[in-house]
């Protein structure tokens, strides 16, 4: 296989946890990603604002990603002003990689559901593939009508060697986690280390984050 393959794994990650890690590795192995890029959004149109900033949200990142192989961070989101769009995102990331590389976006159940809500949302396959995997307990049955057509006209059962243009599917090992639960047990001043990597927790505590100030 010749062709490169980035895989996009967007999300607020307010703050980060084992769930987004755990999804970015089995993408990453199950298609044989040269790399997975966790992308922080800026200020999302369908979001509440988020506790943390966007450059806290970043360095979190960065510090949940360490030195394990093929996860890196990508910034351009925080960097925006105004809302920021997936589809936006997916161009710019096109026009910079040029027509060769596949481009992989990586979604749980949930946001597949929902994808019919998002901007412009019919044009996301024509600069990536979409790859989803179940999220929680978030079906995969019974789609919105709108998703059962994409899949309809673009659902694979395996990544193709295409730049663009495919809906595929992924398992992953369950990992149960809630970010609102998460930032519920942060806010009491818990560390729970078996959902958040360590050194996220100590950024968390050093800059005081997820406080009953600052709980959403």
């Amino acid at each position: 296989m010749s062709r490169r393959r980035i895989g996009l794994l967007g999300g607020t990650f307010d703050p980060i946890h084992i769930g987004h890690l755990a999804l970015a590795r089995a993408a990453r192995d199950v298609f044989r990603l040269d790399e997975v890029r966790l992308m922080p959004t800026g200020r999302s149109w369908q979001k509440n604002h988020a506790a943390a900033s966007a450059a806290q949200r970043l360095a979190m990142v960065d510090l949940a990603i360490g030195r394990q192989a093929g996860l890196v961070s990508d910034a351009r989101e925080t960097l925006r002003t105004g809302a920021t769009y997936t589809v936006e995102t997916l161009a710019e990331m096109r026009a910079e990689l040029g027509p060769e590389p596949a481009i992989v976006l990586l979604m749980g159940s949930d946001q597949l559901r929902n994808l019919a809500s998002w901007h412009r949302y019919q044009e996301l396959l024509k600069h990536a593939h979409i790859a989803c995997t179940q999220r929680e307990r978030v079906s995969l049955q019974n789609l919105p009508e709108p998703v059962e057509a994409l899949l309809a006209a673009h659902g694979r059962d395996s990544l193709p060697d295409q730049a663009a243009g495919s809906i595929v599917f992924f398992v992953m090992p369950p990992v149960p986690v809630s970010a609102t639960v998460l930032r519920e047990r942060l806010a009491r001043g818990e560390r729970p280390e078996e959902l958040v990597p360590r050194p996220v927790l100590d950024y968390i505590d050093s800059h005081r984050l997820y406080g009953p100030a600052t709980e959403h």
